[in-house]
């Protein structure tokens, strides 16, 4: 039987994060439909409740101008979902993302402290499954700027011309969204309430730290197209975390520099500070090759002969973009995470493509996963 789940806030920066890898198992999870509106329609929360094998509460507010409504509004989500439970009579396991903000001196803190409280009074009293998450600060893809993390903030400052600030410098603890993620999966499979279970950060770093990474990213990669050294693995994922804020819709195609002379034309195709694997691969005319997206690689197609047409759509939503290149004016397209992607020979003749990607192919962990554009 496939686990049924349900994710409140689902539209937000960890809820899709959440959702979207919940589709990597169709086998083993069924995903409810929610919308923002069930809040407002007591029935249609009800009705969505009693769906749910599994719950798990993010919709909350966590800025506003008046500090008084974050702690009204995220204290009422958590009363109408209890008297969701209740009236449907659900036995679900209910999740809860509180934050380490708890013990700070702050509106956001003090809501979520309450409303963990309050679904903990609810399983004591009806018998229920729940599971109190602490949550440190979370980096990643597709974070809002001014809202979700300061690392989104700068992210979107450095890809959009303006100017980082640092308000406060200090050590911050850490968690990449795909890591906190993988934590909430092993937490449902194990099926095993937990109140006041504290995630751990992965990382503790300062916020100097971090921006000057971030700016070496802009320089390196941004301006020039160079992959820059990634140390580890929280530096790849700060690095696919900035390529995220990227306009991808007008940086790509890049075009590359063609040096010509009698002999011909020499074209550079990559400058790498890491290792990885470098390909290349013929077309024929009205073939497509790909369909697939990954959720950590990094990968670069270069068109070195013939006419392509690379596309890409972020996953979960409906926009495609479509980008035309040609071997006579050498381009490439760097693939995004979470973007499925793929390359046409739309051309008469064959198609020359170079593909470069950061890791060596692994059958046993290819993170490559099977969507059509």
């Amino acid at each position: 039987m496939k686990i049924r789940i349900g994710i409140t806030g689902q539209e937000g920066f960890i809820g899709q994060h959440l959702y979207n890898t919940l589709g990597l198992f169709p086998e083993e999870f069924e995903r409810i439909a929610y919308e923002r509106n069930y809040f407002d329609d007591q029935e249609l929360l009800e009705k969505f409740v009693s769906k749910c094998d599994v719950i798990i509460h993010l919709a909350a507010v966590n800025r506003h101008n008046d500090p008084q409504v974050i702690y009204d509004t995220n204290v009422a989500l958590v009363d109408k979902l209890i008297s969701a439970l209740v009236k449907s009579n659900s036995n679900a396991h209910v999740f809860f993302s509180s934050s380490s903000q708890e013990e700070k001196n702050n509106i956001y803190g003090q809501s979520k402290k309450q409303g963990r409280k309050s679904l903990s009074e609810w399983a004591i009293k009806s018998g229920g499954k729940f599971t109190g998450l602490i949550i440190p600060n979370v980096f990643g893809p597709f974070g809002h700027p001014y809202y979700n993390s300061f690392i989104a903030t700068f992210c979107h400052q450095l890809t959009h011309n303006e100017l980082p600030r640092i308000e406060q410098d200090g050590l911050v603890g850490l968690i990449y969204v795909g890591d906190l993620v993988s934590t909430i999966l092993k937490e449902i499979r194990g099926s095993v309430g937990k109140d006041g279970l504290v995630i751990p950060y992965t990382d503790q770093k300062k916020v100097s730290e971090i921006l000057l990474l971030l700016e070496s990213y802009k320089s390196q990669y941004f301006n020039s197209g160079s992959v820059p050294k990634l140390e580890n693995t929280f530096e790849l994922n700060l690095f696919n975390t900035f390529r995220s804020y990227i306009d991808t819709k007008n940086h790509f195609p890049a075009k590359f520099t063609v040096h010509a002379d009698t002999r011909g034309a020499f074209v550079e195709i990559i400058r790498l500070n890491v290792g990885g694997q470098v390909s290349f691969s013929t077309t024929h005319p009205g073939i497509t090759r790909g369909n697939h997206y990954h959720t950590r690689k990094i990968e670069r197609f270069a068109v070195i002969k013939g006419s392509a047409l690379i596309q890409l759509r972020k996953i979960g939503t409906d926009e495609v973009l479509d980008y035309y290149l040609d071997g006579n004016e050498p381009a490439y397209v760097d693939m995004p995470i979470w973007y499925t992607h793929n390359i046409k020979n739309i051309g008469e003749g064959e198609l020359y493509t170079n593909f470069w990607i950061n890791e060596f192919f692994d059958p046993n962990d290819p993170d490559t996963y099977f969507e059509v554009v």
